[in-house]
Formats: structure tokens, C-alpha cells, sequence
């Protein structure tokens, strides 16, 4: 009998022994010297531990979440074109208004990050899920673009902090040797945007108008708080290391601690090529490697499906062999594959295809494996305060980002992308600059 992967005999050992751990997370490494009825408890595999029914709806629960904060984001662009005619406003002011998320986001990271490990992580995600609903209900209803405007800041000012704090109770519910395989699944948040929620965006946006999209992202939204109330536990262990402390000296205690700027540096780093290359691919897309505009939205799900499903494999395969491992190789490769696809030019449609779906790996290599590392970066009192500020610095750097790379681009006489391939050899520098700094991560990770 195999009693290592025996669900039913592991059950029935832990009624009979009680010392034996009650999740296969923790302690299962610890030798018969230091616990003498060690041997007796089955030995999990570390990678691959198992879940609990609860720590597997905390997964999907955290990932749906994401995937409702971040279709918001993502849908504005492709709604342009209807958009812009029915507000009577320029490229300029879209833009505005698609940047005013982001800057809000930015903001709002570094004003509530000395308050963020003061309550129960359930209820401030609830308070800032709550005002990202709001404000998407009203970009639902804006009849005017200074409205609009005005509800993307309050959407941005509250949506741009839910990833700090879902990063955080990831780090508190699962330990270091689990959390590539969680990071995989709650990134996959992104991917499901781009297979589900950017064409259903603009089947909406065509069939009901732009603001049908914001309506039903409220609407489902407002059905997850109501799981999030009802079936999600407090999360309030934390709070015993946060008795005397002031928000703002705990703000600048977490800004300027030594090895939480490593984890800032490198999160920033990790966010510059994906600001830059982003706001532009469509056009280079359509323009530059020919593909029809009708063919978008398949090219959108075929990428994000495949993204879909690498997320979780890689972050599998990270706790597996090791999380630096998997974003070495990763890095290597997504370097080789930016210089390549950024020289290209008229290609057939099928390489196309097999370019961004490979682009989709590489990124969920990268990412899963570097949200999993940072994320062992700051002590338990400091998760929100760090995450927050986190957060708010990848914004930032990405707003940063996209007006570098709007400097370096250009666009030709019939729309083509000129200069791509200069943005290419940058990205592969940040690219480059992210790994070292990453490294670095890595070795202060190992040491604690």
C-alpha cells in the first residue's frame, strides 16, 4: 500500500495520531530525530501537496476575482472605436482616460499601504471590491466623458490595490513550496481575460452599446462579494504583530527596508516590457505582420487559452524543480523570442498564431515564478503594507513604461509600426535587468 498518496489512509492516521499535521503544506520535511512518529506520517510529495476542498475555493475564488478586476482594465481599449464616436472625444482624451486607471491605482497603492496590515484582510478586500464595483457601475452609466473619467479614477483608485491584497493572503494561506502551483492558477486570471472577456467585452460593446460591458462586470462582480461574505474565512493572523503601530511610520519602515527594495526593484522591472510592448501589438499586428482585423479576436483567445492552461503547468512545474529555475529559463527563451518577433514583418497567419501563443508561455513562466518568489520577500506583519506599495510601483513603472515606449515607436504613411524592433532590444534589457535583480531575490529568499 502506497500510504504517501492514500487520501483515505492519511485521513484515517491523522485521527490516530494527532501530532501528525493537518495539511500536507507544513512540517512534512522534519526528520524522525526531531519527531520521533515522523516516520509514521505519509509523506507528501512537496511540489504537488494536496488541497483542501477550502484552499481550493479560496483558488478559484481569488482567480475569478482577478479575472473580474482585470477584464475592466483590459476592456476599455477595444472598446475605442465605439467609444470615441459616441463620447465626441479625440485619441488624446481616450487616452486620458484609459491612463487615469492606472495612475489612480498607482496612487491609492501607496496611500492605503501603512493601513493595509491593520485589518482583516476579508474585510479590506471587501471595502475595495466594493468601491471597484461602484466605480464600474458608473463608467456603466457616464453619459459624458469628463463622467467617465471620472468613474475610471474611482474604479482605478480601488480596483488598482485587490492584487496587492489577494497577493497577500496567497502568502498567508500557502507556504513557499505550493505557491508557484497557486500563483499559476490566480494569474491564469489574465489569460481567461483575453480567451472569455474581451471578445464577450466586444460582442456587448457592439450589440448594447460601450457601457454593456461595465453593466455585467458590476452585476457578476456583485455576486462574488456576495461568496466573498458569505464563504470566505476572516483572515486576521497578522494582526497580532500590528498592536502600537503607526500607519505611517509602518509605511515608511516597509519603503525603506533594504530587502523589500529588491522585491520593488524587480516587480518594477517585471512590469516595464509588458507597458511597452502591449499598448502597440494590435497595430503591429494588423499593420506590420498582416493579419486581418476580423482575425483579432481569435488571435486574443487562441493566445489567452494557451496562457490559460501554461499558467498553472508552469507554476506546477516551478514548485516542482524550483520557481528561479523555471524564470531563468523562461527569461532566456522570451529574450530570444522579443528580438525575433519584433524584426518581423508581412508573416502568414499560422505564425502568427504560433507567435503569440508562444509568447503566452514564456510570460506565464516568467510571471508565475516571479509573483511566487517576491512574494516570500516580506514578513507576515508586512504583507499588505508591502504588497500595496508593490503594486503601486508597477503602475507607475508601466505608465513610465508606455510613455518611453510611445517616445521610441512610430507610425509610417500606411499605419505600419516603424522602430519596433529598437523597442524590442530594450525590453530584452529590462528583460535582462529584471533577471539579475531577481537573482538577487532568490538568494534572499533561500536564506530565510
Amino acid at each position: 500500500m502506497r500510504i504517501g498518496t492514500d487520501k483515505s489512509v492519511y485521513a484515517t492516521l491523522r485521527k490516530r495520531l494527532p501530532h501528525i499535521p493537518t495539511s500536507t503544506h507544513t512540517t512534512l520535511n522534519s526528520t524522525a530525530s526531531d519527531n520521533p512518529s515522523a516516520a509514521l506520517a505519509p509523506p507528501a510529495p512537496p511540489a504537488f501537496a494536496l488541497f483542501t476542498g477550502y484552499e481550493k475555493f479560496v483558488i478559484a475564488l481569488l482567480a475569478f476575482l482577478q479575472f473580474t478586476v482585470s477584464i475592466d482594465f483590459a476592456i476599455l481599449a477595444p472598446l475605442g472605436p465605439v467609444l470615441m464616436p459616441a463620447l465626441k472625444i479625440e485619441a488624446s482624451d481616450f487616452g486620458l482616460v484609459v491612463s487615469a486607471y492606472a495612475f489612480a491605482a498607482g496612487i491609492s497603492g501607496i496611500l492605503t499601504a501603512g493601513f493595509a496590515d491593520r485589518f482583516d484582510r476579508k474585510r479590506l478586500l471587501l471595502v475595495f471590491y466594493a468601491g471597484f464595483l461602484l466605480g464600474t457601475l458608473w463608467c456603466g452609466f457616464a453619459p459624458t466623458f469628463h463622467l467617465l473619467l471620472a468613474a475610471r479614477v474611482v474604479a482605478g483608485f480601488f480596483g488598482g490595490v485587490i492584487a496587492s491584497i489577494v497577493m497577500a493572503i496567497v502568502a498567508d494561506l500557502f507556504a513557499m513550496q505550493v505557491r508557484g502551483r497557486v500563483m499559476g492558477w490566480v494569474q491564469a486570471a489574465f489569460s481567461a481575460t483575453q480567451v472569455i472577456g474581451i471578445p464577450l467585452g466586444l460582442w456587448l460593446g457592439n450589440h448594447f452599446g460601450w457601457h454593456g460591458p461595465f453593466r455585467v462586470i458590476a452585476i457578476v462582480g456583485l455576486f462574488v462579494g456576495i461568496v466573498i461574505v458569505a464563504q470566505l474565512k476572516p483572515l486576521t493572523a497578522h494582526l497580532k504583530y500590528q498592536a502600537g503601530r503607526h500607519p505611517l511610520k509602518h509605511l515608511l519602515t516597509v519603503a525603506t527596508t533594504p530587502r523589500y527594495l529588491v522585491g520593488f526593484a524587480a516587480m518594477m522591472l517585471t512590469a516595464t516590457g509588458a507597458y511597452m510592448i502591449a499598448p502597440f501589438a494590435t497595430v503591429f499586428s494588423v499593420h506590420n505582420l498582416g493579419v486581418p482585423t476580423e482575425k483579432l479576436p481569435t488571435l486574443f483567445m487562441a493566445s489567452g487559452f494557451v496562457g490559460l492552461i501554461a499558467g498553472p503547468l508552469l507554476g506546477r512545474l516551478a514548485d516542482a524543480v524550483g520557481k528561479f529555475k523555471v524564470l531563468t529559463v523562461s527569461t532566456a527563451l522570451h529574450l530570444c523570442y522579443i528580438i525575433w518577433y519584433t524584426h518581423l514583418g508581412l508573416s502568414p497567419l499560422w505564425l502568427v498564431f504560433a507567435a503569440q501563443c508562444t509568447f503566452a508561455v514564456l510570460l506565464s513562466g516568467r510571471i508565475s515564478s516571479t509573483a511566487a518568489l517576491v512574494s516570500a520577500v516580506p514578513a507576515p506583519p508586512d504583507r499588505g503594507a508591502y504588497m500595496s506599495v508593490s503594486s503601486s510601483m508597477q503602475q507607475l513603472s508601466g505608465g513610465v513604461a508606455s510613455w518611453i515606449a510611445g517616445m521610441v515607436v512610430m507610425t509610417g504613411s500606411s499605419g505600419e509600426i516603424t522602430n519596433y524592433y529598437v523597442l524590442g532590444w530594450i525590453i530584452a534589457g529590462t528583460m535582462t535587468a529584471t533577471w539579475l535583480q531577481m537573482r538577487r531575490v532568490n538568494k534572499m529568499v533561500g536564506k530565510q
